[in-house]
């Protein structure tokens, strides 16, 4: 049997393609998914086409859920005022396992990069604007990952945000070139906890 028809060899080829799986960790994760085939590989493969069938993304702030609007969106207790706008569903996801921030989120997308070709209508910077004039947003929070990207995206949104509402952005803990789906809770929480007008 060819490689290219084994579905073992397949399957290490397609996990080798994930975040921070190489062909050796993808041949040992499959080799244990299949030692463990009745308690791990058929949950897996049966929660994962019911993940392909039901996600979709947030109409409002771009989250991941399984309904039009998220449980995040949905819970009236979060329409605080407070909204926090991060690059990516991980950075948010990450905010979120700190536990600290109850208020509502607003996910870009992305950050504005020339090199790349990304400018503000290619991320979710047009319902940014559209979210704090028809919602009742008091203060927006760029948590925006301390990239020469990010920053450049943290001033365009403080631009085109400034006189509407208070604008605030993190503060100590998060490192330079720091992302934040890799940062620890106490550093997450120590700077949302410091953030600092803009």
């Amino acid at each position: 049997m060819s490689r290219r028809n084994d579905p073992i060899e397949a399957l290490i080829e397609l996990m080798a393609r994930l975040p921070g799986l190489g062909p050796r960790s993808a041949r040992r994760a499959v080799l244990h998914l299949i030692a463990k085939r009745a308690q791990l590989l058929q949950p897996l493969a049966e929660l994962m086409t019911e993940v392909a069938a039901s996600a979709r993304e947030c109409l409002n702030c771009g989250n991941v859920g399984t309904g039009d609007i998220c449980n995040i969106c949905a819970d009236e207790r979060r329409a605080n005022g407070l909204l926090c706008v991060v690059e990516d569903v991980g950075d948010l996801w990450a905010m979120e396992r700190s536990g600290t921030f109850r208020g509502r989120y607003h996910v870009l997308g992305g950050t504005l990069s020339a090199l790349d070709q990304v400018g503000p209508e290619e991320l979710r910077i047009p319902q940014l604007v559209t979210r704090i004039e028809t919602e009742a947003v008091t203060e927006v929070i760029l948590a925006l990952n301390a990239t020469v990207d990010g920053q450049t995206t943290a001033h365009y949104i403080a631009d085109q945000l400034a006189g509407r509402v208070a604008l605030s952005s993190l503060a100590q803990g998060v490192p330079i070139g720091g992302e934040l789906d890799y940062l620890d809770d106490g550093t997450i929480i120590a700077a949302l906890n410091a953030r600092r007008r803009i």
